[in-house]
């Protein structure tokens, strides 16, 4: 991108480096099971802030040793999700104007316009696949009777949990009709996957995916639908994979994007795609049409088990790998966990696209805490009566990942949306219950939500907690208390002089 700030990533042990020399990942050299334990030590580092975790001596469920290192962690810190996508987190907004172009490119207005946008011009002239005949993903080989499951070092998370779970692939799919070489065709996503056997797994996509779209297209046609599983790609995919991208943007072409350089991919050895050459692993196999299994309970990015559902079935028909792989993993549970901070991260990325769409809006917030995307606080620049109802309903159908959004707070553009104290003031003094709640009925819903009355139909609550104009109120409006800038000023010159800084500290 033109305001990287980092050195490119072409693979996950390029970035794995620098965090070395940032002093920001730790090797564990004691031996951690995978069962539980590996989850309970992840949880407690990232709860602190702490580094990426390198497991050298992982072991399964019988004490036996994992056959290559885990790591997890990777994305643990608002920091090194930003330096997954290349920048300094202060950039993150800057990112987000530059998604926002991409999505709604404005015309050019006249030669300095157009020389200031060159750099994003010549970037996205990278994102063209460069073809690797002999992938480092592919130096070993495994397919037939050789695929075993087992073989990787699978995480089994939280008690009760039925079977080992991916909890890190990078799901690959295509349309049908897309020509197989067109890595920008591709669509990958992070969807979670039960091992049922050594070479059988289940897919768990909802529906709103782009893989569940893909699999519904093939299985229209009656067919199976080919799927490529990386695991430990290069950053730059690996998030990717959850951003808010434009649909004529593929994810694998936007990890070349910023990285400045053409994304490197390879044909897999037994399905019709694309993969990540770079990538640590990949699995690849079919996704059946017709043939389903249940899945669950895992522990969820709620905090809750979710209930055992029927998923699509995948037939395993190859496992690739690099010499001596690294296996990546991660768990999700009530945040803080992974998921919540990649998304608070992003939460400075969806800015600029949703003041694309809604230019009075000052800013927006998804507290991780409210599992990332469920609850948001908006605050806008107030013209005119209603606004805040405009607002409500314009979120929510703007993104598919905002129709999950049950509550939405508006308040005004003095209010900071990350304040929970001004936050409740707004709601206690600028709403009332009989005229500002805006409620909506079976609507979409995360399919996860079992505080739903229906699996993915639920309800929506937006609270104007905003300052009344016109017609919303025939009472005149209160006036804040604040205090004239040039007391304040001459309170800071005189506060050292007061004796009160002592006290204040005791």
């Amino acid at each position: 991108m033109p305001f990287r700030d980092l050195p490119p990533f072409r693979n996950l042990r390029d970035f794995l480096a620098h965090l070395v020399a940032e002093d920001d990942l730790a090797s564990i050299a004691a031996p951690v099971s995978l069962v539980h334990e590996m989850t309970e030590v992840h949880r407690r580092v990232l709860m602190n802030g702490g580094p990426t975790l390198r497991f050298d001596r992982a072991t399964g469920a019988n004490g036996e040793p994992a056959t290559m290192p885990v790591v997890v962690n990777l994305f643990g810190t608002v920091r090194r999700v930003a330096a997954g996508l290349g920048i300094l987190p202060e950039h993150l907004p800057a990112l987000g104007e530059a998604l926002a172009a991409l999505r709604g490119p404005q015309p050019i207005n006249g030669l300095r316009d157009a020389m200031s946008r060159w750099p994003m011009l010549k970037a996205a002239l990278r994102t063209r696949a460069q073809i690797i005949s002999r992938p480092p993903v592919q130096a070993v080989i495994r397919r037939g009777a050789d695929v075993d499951l087992g073989l990787l070092p699978i995480q089994t998370c939280w008690p009760g949990e039925p079977a080992p779970l991916i909890t890190w692939p990078l799901v690959i799919t295509r349309p049908p009709h897309a020509d197989p070489a067109d890595v920008a065709s591709l669509n990958v996503g992070v969807y979670r996957m039960q091992v049922l056997s050594r070479d059988r797994l289940i897919m768990r996509w909802l529906a709103h995916r782009g893989g569940a779209a893909h699999h519904r297209a093939w299985t229209a046609l009656g067919e199976d639908t080919p799927v490529a599983i990386a695991i430990g790609a290069d950053p730059g995919t690996m998030l990717a994979a959850a951003l808010p991208l434009p649909e004529t943007l593929s994810e694998m072409s936007f990890a070349g994007l910023i990285r400045s350089e053409r994304p490197r991919g390879a044909p897999a050895v037994t399905v019709p795609l694309m993969v990540p050459a770079d990538a640590e692993i990949v699995i690849e196999g079919w996704v059946s049409a017709t043939e389903t299994a249940p899945e669950g309970p895992y522990g969820d990015h709620t905090g809750y088990y979710n209930q055992v559902e029927k998923f699509p079935v995948m037939q395993v028909t190859a496992i690739t790998t690099r010499n001596d792989p690294l296996y990546v993993s991660t768990f999700t549970g009530r945040p803080p966990d992974e998921p919540s901070i990649i998304g608070e991260a992003l939460n400075h990325l969806a800015v600029p696209l949703i003041r694309q769409q809604m230019p009075e809006i000052a800013d927006i917030h998804f507290p991780p805490d409210a599992c990332s995307y469920r609850l948001a606080v908006v605050s806008i620049r107030k013209c005119y009566p209603g606004q805040a109802r405009r607002v409500m309903a314009g979120l929510w159908g703007m993104l598919p990942q905002f129709s999950y959004t049950k509550g939405i707070i508006v308040v005004d553009d003095d209010i900071d949306v990350r304040s929970g104290a001004d936050i409740l003031w707004a709601a206690s003094t600028r709403a009332d219950p009989s005229r500002d709640l805006m409620l909506l009925e079976r609507t979409p819903i995360d399919y996860l939500d079992f505080a739903s009355p229906e699996p993915g139909l639920g309800g929506k609550l937006g609270i104007d907690a905003t300052t009344k104009v016109g017609a919303e109120t025939i009472r005149e409006w209160g006036k804040p208390l604040i205090m004239p800038i040039e007391i304040s000023r001459k309170i800071d010159a005189l506060w050292p002089y007061l004796g009160l800084q002592a006290r204040a500290e005791k």
